[in-house]
Order: C-alpha cells, then sequence, then structure tokens
C-alpha cells in the first residue's frame, strides 16, 4: 500500500460557468495513476463512507481519488435540481478528472444511490476516458425502480430523502427556522397529515416529492430522468442488497448491460439494507461471510480493467454471486438464475474482457408452485391457512377486511426503516393478515430468482393494496421475513361483483388474477422449517394508506379512507399460488 497526501481542494468550471468542487487524493509515488471518481449530494467529506472504505484507503492502493459535490450540494455553486444537471456535469467532470496531475488518463466510478446514478448518466454522456463503472444499488429506472413499487408510492423511503434534502437546501440558505422544521419532521415523519403523502411541512418547500407524488407513471417527466445507455458499453461491477428497495433497478440494468454487452459485467447481491452492509441486519446475523466484500471486490475490479492485472481471472468466473440466506454463503451462477438456460452463451465480441463461463454448466430453473389452502379462518388461526403442493378439487374462500385506522404495520423487509429480517408472529396474528404456512419440510429447499404470488381476488372497492411476506419458521415457530412484494391494484372489478345473497360474504360470482412478483432473492429452508407466506392490503408507513377510493393519491384524503374488504379464492388451481424460482434438483 502507498502513502497518500493529505486531503486537497480542487474546482472545475462546467460550460455553463459553475463551479463544482472536489476533493482530491493522490499517493505518493510514481505515477501516472487511473482516477476513482464519486460524485455525490450529502458533502463530499462523507463520501459514502457509511458503506465504503475512506477514499485515502482506495488511494493507498494506487488510485487518485476524488470525491466531488454535486451541483447545488456541498460548496459547489448551481441550483440543485434532482438528477437533472447529471449527464452533462458528469461527462465534464470525466473529462476534467482525466487531466489531473499524475493522472494516465483513464477514470473509473464508483458509488451508490444517488452516487451510482450519477455514474449511469455519466456513462450516457459516453467520454472516452470512462473505462469503468461499478454502480451500487440504484434505481435506474426512477419510476418503476425508484419511487414506487408496482404502482405503489414508496412513502416512508421517500418522504424521507425528500427531508433530508430538503433541509440541506435550507443548511446552505442558512435558513435556520426551515431547517429546524424539516429535522424535526425528519425525525417524526409527518405519515397522519390530512393528505399523507402532501405533508405541510413541505407545502412551501422545492422538492422532487411533489413530482413523484403528483406525477402519473405516463408523465415525460420519469421518461427524461432515465439514463440512456442504449449507445453505451463498458465494464460493469453491480453491487446490490437482498433488503435494499432499489434491487429491481440493480438487477434491470445488469439483465439490459450483461445482455448485450462486449464487456465483463458481474453482479453481487448480499444479505444487506441501504445501510449499512453489514453481516447483522435487521435481527438476523447472517454470519462471517456476510461481512462486506464490497471494497475488495472492487479494488480487484478496478486493477483488472485500469491497470490490466488478473483480467483472465476475472472473466473466467461466474458473473452473478448471491449471498444465499439460510445456508450464509456466496452461491456462484452462470447469469441471473431466472435466465439460466442449458445451452451455451453467445460468442463474446471481446475474448479480452467477456466472462466466458459456459451457461450450460447450471441446472436450468424451474418453479415449484404451491397452492393456498384454508378453511376460512387464515386471518385469526395460524393452522387454518396451509400452503400445499397440490391442488383442490374445491374452491374456498378467505376474506380480508382492512381497516384504514388501523393498517397492517411494516416490519423490515426492503421498503419500510429499519430495513431487515425480523421476528413477524405478531403481526402474522393480526385479523387483518392472512396466513399460510406448509408443512415442516422434510428436505432441503434452495430458492433463487423472484418468487411470485398470484391472487384470484374479489372486492367491491375500486382500488386496494396488496401485500405479500415471505418468511421461514423455524422449528421453534418464530417467523423471520425473508423477501417480499406490494402492488397498488386500481379499477380491479370494472362492474362490481354481485354477491350470492344466501352467503353475502363468502361467495362472490367472479374474480380478478393478480399477479405480485415479490423482490429478488436468495435462500435456503432447512428440513424441520417451514415457509409462510401472509397476504395483507396495507405495510404501512413503508407504503401509504390506499383509500380506495379511486383518486390519486395527491388527491387522497385521510378522512376519505374506506374499509376494503377482498375475498381470496384458494384451494383450486384457479385459486391463489406461489411460484418459487428453484434449480432442477431442488424439488421437495
Amino acid at each position: 500500500m502507498l502513502s497518500v497526501q493529505a486531503r486537497q481542494t480542487y474546482s472545475m468550471r462546467t460550460s455553463d460557468g459553475v463551479r463544482l468542487d472536489a476533493d482530491v487524493y493522490f499517493p505518493e509515488g510514481e505515477g501516472p495513476f487511473p482516477v476513482l471518481l464519486m460524485r455525490q449530494p450529502y458533502g463530499r467529506a462523507i463520501a459514502s463512507t457509511i458503506v465504503y472504505a475512506h477514499p485515502q484507503w482506495y488511494a493507498a492502493h494506487g488510485y487518485i481519488v476524488v470525491i466531488q459535490d454535486v451541483r447545488g450540494r456541498g460548496s459547489s455553486e448551481g441550483v440543485f435540481d434532482l438528477f437533472a444537471y447529471e449527464v452533462s456535469d458528469g461527462g465534464e467532470t470525466v473529462a476534467w478528472a482525466a487531466e489531473l496531475p499524475g493522472s494516465d488518463g483513464q477514470v473509473g466510478m464508483y458509488g451508490f444511490s444517488y452516487q451510482g446514478m450519477t455514474q449511469l448518466y455519466a456513462a450516457e454522456a459516453r467520454l472516452a476516458a470512462l473505462k469503468t463503472i461499478a454502480p451500487a444499488m440504484t434505481g435506474y429506472h426512477l419510476y418503476e425502480d425508484w419511487a414506487t413499487e408496482n404502482g405503489a408510492l414508496y412513502f416512508q423511503l421517500g418522504l424521507m430523502w425528500a427531508l433530508q434534502l430538503a433541509a440541506e437546501t435550507a443548511r446552505i440558505r442558512g435558513d435556520v427556522v426551515s431547517f429546524d422544521q424539516l429535522l424535526q419532521a425528519a425525525h417524526q415523519l409527518p405519515v397522519r397529515d390530512p393528505i399523507p403523502v402532501c405533508p405541510k411541512v413541505l407545502s412551501g418547500v422545492s422538492s422532487f416529492f411533489h413530482d413523484w407524488v403528483k406525477r402519473p407513471p405516463t408523465d415525460g417527466y420519469w421518461q427524461r430522468l432515465i439514463p440512456q445507455l442504449s449507445e453505451v458499453d463498458l465494464p460493469m461491477l453491480h453491487i446490490g442488497g437482498w433488503f435494499d428497495p432499489y434491487l429491481r433497478g440493480d438487477l434491470r440494468l445488469y439483465r439490459e448491460m450483461a445482455a448485450r454487452s462486449q464487456y465483463c459485467h458481474h453482479f453481487w447481491v448480499g444479505p444487506w439494507g441501504h445501510i449499512p452492509w453489514a453481516r447483522k441486519v435487521g435481527a438476523v446475523d447472517f454470519g462471517p461471510a456476510a461481512a462486506s466484500p464490497v471494497d475488495r471486490l472492487q479494488i480487484r475490479w478496478f486493477d483488472a480493467i485500469l491497470k490490466g492485472k488478473d483480467k483472465r481471472g476475472l472473466t473466467a468466473e461466474r458473473p452473478v454471486c448471491l449471498f444465499e440466506m439460510g445456508r450464509n454463503q456466496w452461491r456462484q451462477f452462470a447469469d441471473w438464475p431466472d435466465e439460466v438456460s442449458t445451452g451455451p452463451s453467445r460468442e463474446p465480441k471481446s475474448r479480452e474482457l467477456k466472462s466466458r463461463e459456459p451457461k450450460s454448466r447450471e441446472p436450468k430453473s424451474r418453479e415449484l408452485t404451491y397452492y393456498l389452502h384454508s378453511e376460512g379462518l387464515s386471518h385469526i388461526r395460524a393452522d387454518s391457512g396451509v400452503l400445499a403442493l397440490a391442488a383442490s378439487s374445491q374452491l374456498a374462500y378467505d376474506t380480508l377486511v382492512h381497516d384504514p385506522w388501523n393498517p397492517a404495520p411494516a416490519l423490515g423487509g426492503h421498503s419500510a426503516v429499519p430495513a431487515g429480517s425480523f421476528e413477524r408472529t405478531a403481526i402474522d396474528m393480526r385479523g387483518d393478515v392472512l396466513t399460510y404456512t406448509s408443512l415442516p419440510l422434510e428436505s432441503e429447499l434452495r430458492v433463487a430468482g423472484v418468487p411470485r404470488v398470484r391472487c384470484a381476488i374479489a372486492t367491491e372497492s375500486v382500488s386496494y393494496d396488496l401485500c405479500a411476506v415471505l418468511s421461514r419458521v423455524t422449528q421453534q415457530g418464530e417467523a423471520y421475513n425473508l423477501t417480499q412484494g406490494y402492488r397498488r391494484v386500481d379499477a380491479a372489478i370494472a362492474n362490481p361483483p354481485k354477491y350470492n345473497q344466501l352467503t353475502p360474504n363468502l361467495v362472490p360470482k367472479g374474480s380478478e388474477p393478480v399477479d405480485l412478483p415479490l423482490h429478488p432473492t436468495c435462500f435456503s429452508l432447512f428440513p424441520g422449517e417451514c415457509l409462510r407466506l401472509s397476504l395483507s392490503a396495507a405495510c404501512f408507513p413503508a407504503y401509504a394508506i390506499n383509500a380506495g377510493t379511486g383518486l390519486p393519491l395527491a388527491q387522497s384524503r385521510l378522512i376519505d379512507a374506506q374499509i376494503i374488504t377482498l375475498v381470496f379464492e384458494i384451494g383450486a388451481e384457479s385459486g391463489s399460488v406461489l411460484h418459487l424460482p428453484i434449480g432442477s434438483d431442488q424439488m421437495p
């Protein structure tokens, strides 16, 4: 490791005259050196050290490290506007960094969350000096992967972030009153305002959250902010977490780029939330193998791409490395497990940088289907709802009643704060949660990919939410969440069903199939353990309460929120089912 010079501050001017400031760490010794660049909005002194090694550590490995405040943040000039300037500013920063004293002209980028998006925007600028990026835990498609999940707004996460960025704007302006109000709101979220997604504390503040709440998915705002990467081809190291809200974006980016790139793409997913990346997330310790390997991974990656070290070893490895919860070990795949095939991979355009691991070594992915069974008491008794491997010859019905005054609460997972795996038996025992539990397993079950729930639902409501949580039930009866999914369902049935007059609450005529993909996951269950599926119509405050009126969230008042009744068809093949992605050798 090299000695590192004292931190220095460098500034550059954008083409429109805005000064951007950066901290620069130079290694001692003979250069020239490649440059590692991070562009972020939280004050450059932080340098994302909550999940990464300090920039000095990277510099000691023979890199000039640049941590820059984006426009309008930290001490950089200009007005901050979420993602609006990151293509032009990012491209110009890459060109500037490549010309720093002691630079060899090559630039790599790293960072997570917003700092992951700044990498994608800089890549869009297509500067020759940018040789590789390492985006981590970033949304990619802003509407689908960042702001919402299947049409449901990330309420808690989005509001917390909006308050943080608004408070930083107030701090920069010296607005003490606004800063104090926003700080207080951030520590006690105003989730019960008359229109919850339009809290009063943000009413006079310029914030991206107003756009996220009011703009429909068809609005051009969302499309404009998707990084345009169709003409971009770079080697990329992709990093995600099983309990990170933006994993869908990481997976989308990896799939898109790896499918058409001539270069090497690796994808690592650990058992982490957005912050931090540690072996314990929530209430579960996933063991020493779960301690973050990311800093060492990145040095190895940058050494291979920017310094030519061990390129052959890097490309010979299977590119997808997933942490398997349960076994608490890393598991390697030739491709994302949902897409594994038995045929060979296509011939790469570049034999030097493209991974050459043939896909034929991995068993083809299959689905295991569980059918939901119940005697109609799965919201009351834990032993009533069953996950069964065979369908029944006759349909049955489970009824779920959601009361907006007392919504089913969020606990862990990828969308709540704090994130992670928690013991959730108390929630499963609520009367507004349906639970279905398998018999104790006789053999190990290994799941990798995107589980899916398909529910046949009848309702008179024009709008409702559906939450599905998949959990491990230990031999002691404790339930720990593994993955979950959420979606908003609007106009589920154009013509509300007519209920049988003799049993109006039990036998609806007509139902609507609702497909719900859960968050990507990789886990194993052992003999004696059980699998549990929990269904509810809320997960508050991770997601805003659906008022049931069909109105947009920005017009949904708490006072108008309605009680929602959902009737699930279960038992028969046409009823509600759970699909699990497993290897062909993992049928129980």
